[in-house]
């Protein structure tokens, strides 16, 4: 029986799906490889100042330069990621530096872990303040602060919280040497080293579009004296409140804390204050004391070419020393933010009392001060930058 070409087919189909279905039970379909990702971007930002307490800047009209460079690096792969930031000052300023960079798992959308050097979740973030200069939370460490350790985070919406612990703060040498100051944030340097530090952070979301944050923040840790090689104590505690929502152009933020340092000194060497240090410089802090910050924004949406925004703020900061005979500390800067396109560019009036970055004395400001002689001091500055 000749067999035609059409039956000749129909015989053969059982045959080829039989091991068609072979071949997928050998090797089955794979998976589309997962591409990394990687995204590159960065700063450059120049600064203009005039300081009344500096007689020749004064007679020169104030000085323009160079600030910061940065390179911001975030990548993911296998659903790992990264996340960095290094910047580079000038060497009066600390040289260069890494701002932050830890690794990244993420166990849902309200989890993730980060391992590194991540920010402290300690009081109102990302910034306690809306200005250039941040408040004086920052100058004594409490502020946008970094540390080496492991956070975790959960967010579920109207609940946040975050626990976090900390070896080191931004350990930069492996040796019994004081802490380098070239850091981007402030932390105990001089012959005491922080170390073995805990954190944890509670915000409540309140109101239908979740605008109102309320919430607490508590630190505990040691500081390592390299003189009597024994461990202090330290501990802070925060509360803090934050209005803010697309749906309006006000941002509020209040925040309380108080701090207490107890660093081991030897016997001939009992301190009231300890050393801090970033940027490249070293001064000392009262090893007590509370801090009272107020800060109120205004966002006014501009439709041209050139300008998209400006933000008008006003950022006021306490510092009340509990160490007797020591001066108190005020801060306010009153400013706004220009937003042009790519650009950010801040104009700040920055008043200090007893503040080392707004005033003639640096060593003691925060910590003794200048009792009978202290005056407020005036900082006008332009901080100019493209953000690529």
């Amino acid at each position: 029986m000749q067999v035609t070409l059409p039956q000749r087919i129909l015989i053969c189909l059982p045959l080829f799906l039989l091991l068609h279905t072979a071949c997928l039970a050998q090797y089955p379909e794979e998976k589309p490889e997962e591409k990394p990702y990687l995204k590159l971007g960065g700063a450059v930002r120049f600064n203009y100042n005039l300081s009344t307490w500096k007689e020749d800047q004064l007679d020169r009209g104030g000085d323009f330069g160079f600030d910061m460079f940065r390179i911001n690096a975030e990548a993911e792969y296998r659903g790992i990621k990264l996340n960095a930031e290094f910047r580079h000052y000038s060497q009066a300023f600390g040289g260069s530096f890494l701002k932050q960079a830890w690794f990244q798992y993420d166990f849902s959308e309200q989890s993730q872990l980060q391992v590194g050097l991540n920010q402290v979740p300690f009081g109102i973030q990302q910034y306690n303040s809306n200005n250039w200069f941040f408040n004086l939370t920052y100058y004594i460490g409490f502020e946008d602060d970094h540390d080496m350790g492991v956070k975790y985070i959960h967010d579920a919406g109207r609940w946040q919280w975050q626990a976090a612990y900390y070896k080191s703060a931004e350990e930069f040498v492996f040796a019994l040497t004081d802490p380098s100051p070239n850091r981007y944030s402030y932390d105990v340097t001089g012959r005491n080293k922080e170390n073995n530090q805990l954190d944890f952070k509670v915000i409540r979301r309140l109101g239908d579009s979740l605008a109102h944050e309320v919430g607490f923040s508590l630190q505990g840790g040691l500081l390592y004296n390299l003189d009597t090689e024994r461990n202090g104590t330290r501990y802070a505690g925060a509360i803090h409140y934050e209005y803010k929502t697309a749906h309006s152009p006000w941002n509020v933020k209040l925040q309380a804390m108080l701090y207490r340092f107890n660093p081991n000194y030897a016997t001939n060497n009992d301190l009231d204050y300890v050393e801090m240090g970033a940027y490249g410089a070293n001064y000392n802090v009262a090893n007590k004391g509370e801090v009272y910050t107020a800060g109120v924004a205004y966002h006014i949406p501009i439709d041209t070419k050139l300008l998209q925004g400006i933000d008008i703020y006003n950022n006021y900061g306490y510092y009340n020393k509990r160490v007797s005979g020591y001066e108190n500390a005020h801060m306010n800067v009153l400013g706004a933010l220009f937003t042009a396109g790519p650009m950010y560019i801040y104009t700040d009036a920055a008043f200090g009392y007893n503040q080392p970055w707004l005033g003639p004395e640096w060593t003691n400001a925060l910590a003794a001060g200048t009792p009978g002689d202290t005056k407020w001091h005036m900082r006008f500055n332009i901080n100019m930058g493209y953000y690529f």
